[in-house]
Parts: structure tokens; sequence; C-alpha cells
């Protein structure tokens, strides 16, 4: 096993090593429960991690955690007229999805 990289809060940990393993890549969250004794400990070794199982699989691990990461932000205009700005991949006013 090989750590991937530490996270901000367990939810974003979580969000990754999910994406991980829809990917293919075995991976799980680490420290998970060390948010309780930030304070005792110092509060960067207290962040979750996310870690991979295989070490052959870091190099494609490392390039989908960069893309979840840098999320293109984009303006597009929705079929419906609607201007959709930021990270979203649907239209909140008819749910038509982004042109590719």
């Amino acid at each position: 096993m090989q750590r991937l990289t530490q996270a901000p809060n367990l939810a974003i940990a979580t969000l990754w090593a999910d994406a991980l393993v829809e990917e293919g890549i075995a991976a799980s969250v680490q420290r998970q429960y060390l948010g309780g004794v930030a304070g005792e400990l110092p509060p960067d070794q207290c962040l979750p991690e996310v870690w991979i199982h295989h070490d052959q699989q870091q190099t494609r691990a490392r390039a989908l955690l960069h893309d979840l990461q840098h999320v293109p932000q984009r303006r597009w205009l929705c079929t419906c007229g609607e201007m959709v700005e930021g990270g979203f991949e649907q239209c909140w006013s008819c749910a038509a999805l982004m042109p590719r």
C-alpha cells in the first residue's frame, strides 16, 4: 500500500477514494477517526489520507486525482437558454447535460 494524498476532510477523502475505486484502482481512506484528537496531536497529522493498494497503479491514480482536484470551470449556454456557470455539468433549469 502507498499513500496517495492527504485530504482536507473526511468527506473529500471518501469522494476521492470512491472515484479511484470506480476507475478500478483499489483505494481506501486511512486516519478517518483521528479528527477527534486534533490538538493532542498536530492537526496536520490528523487529516484523513487516501491510500492505494497496488503500487503499480500510482501513476494512473495520481492523474485521476489531479483531474478530480482541477475540474474545469466554464460557462455554457444550455439549449433552454439558461447560462450555466462554474463546474456544473447539468442545467439546473431543464436538467440537460452540458454539451461535450
